[in-house]
């Protein structure tokens, strides 16, 4: 989903302290970071990165089996040891031993290639109901997911205010049962690749819903932009006093969820949880869903509650209750005993699934009771109707579906509550936090490349993205230290974003400047995007179309058409004017059943109105009885317009303009 910048306030505490003291942690033996286990993948034919932590002084001998003789390095002052290690034809599986004081031997490890999967919710977005409800088609495509030569490191999201030397995750075989939570788009250009080069692909997945490209840039880059200074001058305080605000944050976590207990009348005592409570007043909803129109402008808590029968075999069992997903944060109770709850900020695309001790558990009548609180957003429970269930903690499949009809009743609105605490703290969105947290720890693991969906969250700057976006690159490129690696990236999709006067189509046009750098490409969305849902279904064509550049220009591959028509020159012939492209391979066309457009055109004057549009061979031609003496020509460029102009390999054209009349984002209209 996607959210303003906001509090991670536990989750924040947490990664800092991991992030800045690991350091400081005594190591007795050789350790290896997450990125560097079992069952990876690594470059195929190409020097790379080994390196883990020990004792300082401790030397480390590395020895892969197709070495001939061990490659060793002495760990620094800091711990940290390294060596570089080349690597074979893609094949194996390939066992790894690192000795010093203890002996680790690192199991099925293939050789191959190996991507970087980053940006936003639509990279994030999984396959099956994990992240959002999946993706189209998703039963058929996680029954089919079996790949051993695939596989899969997901890095758990983390902020940090320092470059964090690990992450948490681990490399997986591609499976029915492990591809559910992982990246889509991710998973569909790395299943093209596989079938079409037969070498193993490691797909590293670094992503997060919602987020800045800033955040996903380092320090050393953003110095270059006056318009970060407060910021990054904010992040060092966070990292010079991670201690003091670590106890201060915790502390007013404590006093604002203290505040919450007393004010909402159903939190006092957890009122509203007690099984005996009178709810028969109470207004009923279906869930799972957003909250419905009652409270589609609430924001705070609102409790559930729903009576189930339980079977006389199931009482004094050990139960489980799942909920699926909660907007923003939760509790829950059954027969009054609280089973679990999640209070991070970051949690609101989390599955909930909380054990029920068998104390709680009695035969016939059960009350479930939930406590979710709302900061911003939609609010509710998210997930499909299959995720609410009470259910057996054995594996026998027994189970009480909890989909359908629950009481409900608002209690205290944030405005009573006030906002969740946050002094001196760092979000998702703070800029260098999530290049601190997931990209640095990957640093300086043997990649080909970087796949990238992201935008959505700058689209008010797109102005700052044309200079941003590209440095961002230079940035990770300089990091993993492997040269102008390929970059791949998906243009940001038609999306009614509320009040947009031209925003969207110019963080388009920041992305399609983008493809100046050398050896990035675009993928363009404005034919498979949904305008009212920011999180198309359509994922396997979004990954379709990444691996196609990465085929043709990274892999030699011959005969591929990369890319939509891409907007070359105009000529005023004239009241009409005449559009000239590049890569109109195989003729320009409308897409099947759909007139050609939406084009606008304007005179001097600056006014676009609507145009017609005709196909003359490989040239357009635009006009409108409106506009006697045109002067410019813009295509798709309102946020939500759905392109129909493609080649003839069925790739789409970019929205694009003709003019270069003043940017809406340089000068943004000043907040309401």
């Amino acid at each position: 989903m996607q959210r303003p910048l906001s509090l991670r306030v536990l989750h924040f505490a947490a990664s800092l302290v991991a992030s800045i003291g690991s350091a400081a942690v005594a190591r007795a033996d050789v350790k290896l970071p997450a990125i560097v286990g079992d069952n990876m993948v690594l470059q195929r034919e190409s020097d790379v990165a080994l390196w883990g932590f020990a004792d300082p002084g401790e030397a480390v001998r590395v020895k892969g089996d197709w070495m001939a003789s061990d490659a060793s390095a002495v760990a620094a002052a800091d711990g940290l040891w390294l060596v570089r290690v080349r690597t074979p034809e893609a094949g194996g599986p390939h066992t790894i031993t690192f000795a010093g004081k203890n002996t680790i031997t690192l199991q099925n490890v293939l050789v191959g290639e190996v991507w970087i999967c980053s940006g936003q919710s639509n990279m994030e977005w999984s396959v099956g109901p994990h992240v959002g409800p999946g993706i189209a088609n998703f039963e058929e495509e996680v029954r089919n997911a079996s790949f051993p030569k695939i596989r899969l490191f997901d890095v758990q999201n983390a902020i940090a205010a320092a470059p964090a030397r690990d992450c948490v995750g681990s490399w997986v075989e591609c499976s029915p049962q492990t591809v559910v939570p992982f990246s889509a788009v991710g998973y569909f250009f790395g299943r093209m690749l596989h079938r079409e080069l037969g070498v193993p692909i490691g797909l590293v997945a670094s992503n997060w819903g919602g987020t800045l490209a800033e955040a996903w840039t380092s320090a050393r880059t953003l110095r270059e932009f006056p318009e970060f200074a407060d910021a990054l001058a904010h992040v060092a305080r966070v990292r010079e006093h991670a201690a003091d605000l670590r106890a201060e944050i915790e502390h007013q976590a404590r006093a604002w969820w203290t505040h919450v207990d007393e004010s909402d009348p159903g939190s006092r005592g957890a009122a509203f949880a007690k099984p005996d409570l009178d709810d028969s007043d109470w207004k009923t909803m279906d869930l799972p869903g957003a909250w419905d129109d009652k409270l589609a402008n609430f924001d705070g808590v609102v409790w559930y509650r729903r009576t189930v029968d339980v079977p006389a075999d199931w009482a004094g069992a050990d139960l489980v209750l799942d909920l699926g997903p909660i907007d923003d944060v939760d509790d829950a109770w059954v027969g009054g005993v609280r089973v679990g709850g999640l209070h991070g900020e970051g949690d609101h695309a989390t599955p909930r699934e909380y054990a029920v001790p068998a104390s709680a558990v009695h035969a016939g009548r059960n009350v479930i009771a939930i406590r979710a609180i709302d900061t911003g957003g939609a609010g509710g429970l998210t997930g499909k109707p299959d995720d609410l269930r009470l259910r057996r903690a054995t594996s026998d499949g027994s189970a009480i579906p909890l989909a359908g009809s629950w009481r409900y009743r608002a209690g205290a609105s944030m405005a009573q509550l006030g906002p969740r605490p946050r002094q001196e703290s760092m979000g998702p969105n703070t800029p260098t936090a999530l290049y601190n947290g997931m990209i640095a720890p990957l640093v300086p693991f043997g990649i080909r490349g970087a796949i990238w969906y992201q935008g959505e969250a700058n689209v008010s700057e797109a102005h700052l993205y044309r200079r941003l976006f590209p440095a961002m690159i230079a940035d990770w490129r300089a990091s993993f230290g492997r040269g102008d690696f390929p970059f791949y990236f998906v243009q940001i999709a038609p999306f009614a974003y509320d009040d947009d006067r031209g925003e969207a189509a110019e963080l388009r046009e920041a992305q399609a400047m983008a493809t100046s750098v050398a050896n990035t490409g675009m993928a363009v969305t404005l034919d498979i995007g949904n305008p009212t849902n920011i999180h198309p279904s359509n994922k396997q064509e979004v990954g379709r179309r990444l691996a196609l550049p990465a085929l043709a220009n990274t892999y030699g591959r011959k005969g591929l058409v990369t890319s939509g028509p891409t907007y070359k020159s105009m000529s005023v012939e004239g009241s009409a004017i005449r559009l000239r492209f590049d890569h109109a391979d195989g003729g320009l066309r409308a897409r099947a059943g759909k007139p050609l457009g939406p084009f606008t055109i304007a005179g001097a004057d600056r006014r676009f109105v609507p145009a017609t549009a005709r196909l003359d061979g490989e040239t357009i031609v635009v006009s409108s009885p409106d506009v006697a003496a045109p002067a410019a020509v813009r295509y798709a460029w309102g946020a939500a317009d759905e392109g129909t102009l493609e080649n003839g390999a069925g790739l789409p054209s970019s929205s694009f303009r003709t003019d270069d009349w003043p940017s809406i984002t340089e000068h943004p209209a000043p907040p309401k």
